[in-house]
């Protein structure tokens, strides 16, 4: 274990679609095994990743700074400084966090790090499935791979 500091870290940036944001791994870079944290900022006007939630991961999230809003479990909620959200690790901790002001939006995503794991993604109506390396860790993975929910295929070849 170590000690992190963000100024030390370079951003990671995604840019994708309606997918905006800067991201520090502090968990990664104090080499923390159980527990992972990452800082985030969205930009104005931006969203984080897609509407989701895991089967093996708890999540929190604490809001720095900024305001925003919450998609939880299908519900908004105002999002800003000083709020601390629970994830649990089934469809009641689905989130996304949506950057819908004129100044960056700046917090805290904290997780368990279990892994294998599968991520769910209602409005896409896709999973994916992860192994090898939990969310957000360093390892390399044996298998990432997203699924249509309504892809299916017999146990038993050929029947």
């Amino acid at each position: 274990m170590g000690i992190a500091h963000e100024s030390d870290l370079d951003w990671t940036e995604m840019d994708r679609e309606e997918t905006k944001f800067k991201r520090k791994q502090l968990g990664e870079a104090a080499d923390s095994e159980q527990l992972g944290c990452s800082l985030y900022e969205l930009p104005a006007d931006s969203k984080s990743w897609p509407y989701h939630y895991h089967t093996a991961n708890e999540e929190a999230l604490y809001v720095l700074y900024g305001t925003g809003t919450l998609r939880l479990d299908g519900e908004t909620h105002d999002f800003s400084a000083g709020d601390y959200v629970a994830l649990p690790a089934d469809e009641s901790g689905a989130h996304r966090v949506i950057n819908d002001s004129e100044e960056p939006l700046r917090y805290l995503a904290f997780s368990t790090m279990n892994e294998p794991d599968v991520t769910m993604y209602p409005d896409s109506e896709k999973l994916g499935a992860f192994v090898g390396s939990p969310p957000g860790g360093r390892g390399g993975r044996k298998l990432t791979k997203y699924y249509n929910l309504d892809d299916d295929v017999d146990y038993w070849d050929g029947e």
